[in-house]
């Protein structure tokens, strides 16, 4: 089954709120939609490109990986993984790029599950009938929202209503005595009953400034104490995580900025984290994640795949060390990818968990009009 045409569009989906992150306002996500077509079927992908940049890999899926593609078997997916990814040695092998073959791996996946009539899940070896523990996502700056601390609170309380034991807030955008007072707020609301995850986005510059942070964190959090501490520092810095890993009592996350199973070598090697959060969307699509997923397993380690829960919930069916998923209800307008899908085949979520359907491939169908309203030239 040769694989005869490949199509990327880039899309800008607004965010209808000034939405802010610790070191990032939000205005717009741009993402990469991608076809491949072979046999008469086809397979579609995507990626988080950021709140930029979409075009850019529109260009690396029509420059480096659709030559490739064009004309190879599309049965081979690892084999064409490897064929992208020797073709992007020049053009960069990381960032955008690695996020454009990203995309274009996801879509040979969902083209293959689909010859073969079974969800992606199924055809990696899980199942599509247990649910996919998940945990509420959110907790992001938004001023309109009134004081801080009480517009946590209520999100939480929300999270609950929702059916969410579990959650995840932002820190590291105000100073650290105000972001604790967010804390202090949202585990109050949680109780003993929940847990409560902190996500930084790479906010401290050093080990010894995230480590104060942290502190403050975890007396904020009282006796519960915290479920993660996520990306407090810039990817770059393995060292800084693995000091932070070694004298936190809170586990330290990171990995969602990280990409190929290169990079997880380095951090699983230092010890520089304690839960991995791998992409498929970044780190070289199904092919690596699968890669890293079964990596973090033989060396003790559970992994919290970042964002994308429509995918990733089947991969977490198919790698037992899934601790959870990344939830965001629609209505908080954070992640928004769902705006670009018919409202059938968006993700089920009830009891604090994602119910994958019996669909074939990826489950999803993009709503035609609304990707052409946000398409980007």
């Amino acid at each position: 089954m040769k694989i005869t045409r490949v199509r990327a569009r880039a899309v800008a989906v607004p965010v209808g709120r000034l939405t802010q992150m610790a070191t990032r306002t939000m205005r717009e996500r741009h993402y990469v939609l991608v076809e491949v077509e072979a046999g008469g079927g086809s397979g579609v992908g995507y990626a988080y490109a950021g709140t930029s940049g979409g075009p850019l890999l529109v260009e690396a899926v029509k420059d480096l990986a659709g030559p490739v593609l064009e004309g190879a078997e599309a049965e081979d997916v690892q084999g064409l993984w490897e064929l992208m990814y020797q073709e992007s040695l020049l053009a960069g092998r990381r960032g955008a790029v690695l996020r454009a073959i990203s995309a274009v791996d996801i879509a040979l996946w969902d083209l293959r599950a689909k010859e073969c009539g079974v969800p992606l899940a199924v055809l990696l070896g899980g199942s599509v009938r247990r649910p996919v523990p998940a945990y509420a996502s959110g907790g992001y700056y938004r001023p309109d929202d009134g004081p801080y601390a009480q517009a946590v609170a209520r999100e939480i309380e929300a999270n609950r209503a929702a059916g969410f034991t579990d959650h995840k807030i932002k820190v590291g955008r105000l100073p650290v005595a105000e972001d604790a007072a967010r804390v202090r707020a949202a585990a109050e609301v949680i109780g003993a009953e929940g847990r409560l995850a902190l996500d930084a986005n790479n906010a401290y510059r050093d080990a010894a400034e995230a480590l104060r942070a942290a502190r403050a964190f975890e007396r904020a959090a009282g006796e519960a104490g915290l479920w993660w501490f996520e990306e407090p520092l810039s990817p770059d810095d393995i060292a800084g995580h693995a000091e932070l890993a070694r004298v936190l009592e809170t586990p330290v996350a990171t990995g969602e900025i990280h990409q190929t199973r290169h990079e997880f070598r380095a951090l699983i090697e230092h010890r520089a984290a304690d839960l991995l959060q791998p992409d498929a969307g970044v780190l070289g699509g199904v092919t690596e994640y699968l890669r890293v997923a079964n990596a973090a397993s033989t060396f003790g380690l559970q992994v919290a795949p970042h964002w994308h829960a429509n995918l990733h919930a089947h991969l977490a069916a198919a790698t037992p060390n899934t601790l959870a998923v990344e939830h965001f209800a629609a209505d908080k307008d954070i992640y928004n990818f769902e705006r670009l899908l018919t409202p059938e085949t968006r993700l089920r979520a009830a009891d604090g968990a994602v119910h994958l359907g019996d669909g074939p491939g990826l489950g999803i169908e993009f709503d035609e009009a609304a990707v052409a309203s946000f398409v980007v030239d």
